[in-house]
């Protein structure tokens, strides 16, 4: 039996997603259409919509439903950015948020991106401070889905209120694990994505506040508000909404337990076990980053794949670079060590005995590669 252990890769598609979907994909649908089949793509689209939106505390009116919250953190940091204008960042974002920025200071943006403490963890003063006059749009991630460490920002946005600077928050990783609400973040912008919580692949969605004015990616259709044109995916929408519904009504304490009893075993079986993110205080509460001192992180993965086990070095977007872990790095790993961190990361659906057989193959498949790395 395979223990999948990668849900901040992809979750598994949740059975009440797939059927609702199945239904969709049958009958033709394009929500635009006026006529019978139309009106009820459109309902469809409609009530997936207020189901995304209250996984967030937003109105309907205010997502943008998008290809995923790679577009999304595209057309949040590209909507609102002009020539001459500032963006303050991370340096632990994902590669769509941390590429898209370099992107647009190669245009004319001025970047400034923020360093992290050695848990991965964001000091709100530092990005306020890095806000000159110019400064249009912050941008930093809620959660990190490599190490677990969940960023101020609503303290960000407080500190900001007032001065015209946007405030924008990648949310992929914290969507469906830890409550979220857009009035209380203060957040002007936020994407999510219907993978990491149990929908499908290439769905995703952007929150705008009202009156935030957003440029679009691209032009030739007035869907989405104008904001994203071209005839909506709505199965997947629809299979989004049941996610986030499902996902709302979830408790994490079981899976929070899960990773300390996974992190506990590791701790106590195997020497040179080396956690890789926060100790303490706020974190996803499914995640475990951890390295193991004289053990190559990609020999470890291989082992384990061959045990059954699946986890990742990783974002799987970075899945197969040759470089080491950029938010490694940027907490004060060297390059070697940045290599190493295997991160484990739990779903709704992970069991004990699963856990427990994982800790069962770890100490030797650990020991296995460093006796490997001696020879």
């Amino acid at each position: 039996m395979r223990i999948y252990l990668d849900h901040n890769a992809t979750a598994p598609l949740r059975p009440a997603a797939r059927d609702a979907m199945l239904e969709l994909l049958g009958p033709p649908a394009n929500p635009s259409s006026a006529h019978r089949e139309g009106a009820r793509a459109r309902a469809a689209l409609e009530t997936a919509r207020a189901e995304v939106a209250a996984l967030v505390g937003a109105a309907p009116a205010e997502i943008v439903f998008t290809s995923g919250a790679t577009e999304a953190n595209n057309l949040a940091l590209r909507g609102v950015l002009a020539r001459g204008q500032g963006l303050v960042t991370t340096a632990i974002e994902h590669s769509s948020v941390l590429e898209t920025a370099r992107a647009l200071a190669g245009e004319g943006v001025t970047l400034s991106v923020g360093t992290v403490d050695g848990e991965g963890r964001t000091d709100p003063a530092a990005v306020i401070a890095a806000c000159g006059p110019g400064t249009r749009l912050v941008s930093v991630g809620l959660a990190n889905g490599e190490i677990g460490a969940v960023a101020p920002v609503a303290a960000i946005a407080a500190g900001l209120a007032g001065r015209g600077v946007l405030v924008h928050t990648d949310a992929a990783q914290a969507a469906g694990r830890l409550p979220i609400d857009v009035g209380a973040l203060g957040v002007d912008l936020l994407s999510i994505s219907a993978h990491k919580l149990g929908g499908p692949p290439g769905c995703g969605a952007l929150f705008v506040r009202r009156g935030v004015t957003l440029r679009p990616l691209a032009t030739g259709g007035p869907q989405e508000r104008g904001r994203r044109p071209g005839t909506e995916n709505v199965a997947a929408a629809v299979g989004f909404g049941v996610a986030a519904r499902l996902a709302r009504a979830e408790a994490e304490a079981a899976t929070e337990s899960l990773v300390d009893r996974l992190w506990q075993g590791i701790r106590s079986g195997i020497a040179g076990a080396v956690r890789n993110g926060p100790g303490t205080g706020p974190r996803l509460p499914n995640t475990l980053n951890v390295s193991f001192v004289g053990c190559r992180g990609e020999s470890l993965l291989v082992l384990l794949d061959l045990a059954g086990v699946a986890v990742s070095l990783g974002s799987a977007c970075a899945a197969g670079s040759t470089e080491p872990s950029h938010v490694l790095i940027a907490m004060g790993r060297g390059r070697e060590a940045a290599r190493d961190g295997v991160r484990l990361s739990l779903g709704p659906t992970t069991t004990a005995a699963e856990v427990d057989r994982a800790l069962d193959l770890f100490p030797g498949l650990v020991a296995q590669v460093r006796a490997g790395a001696a020879a």
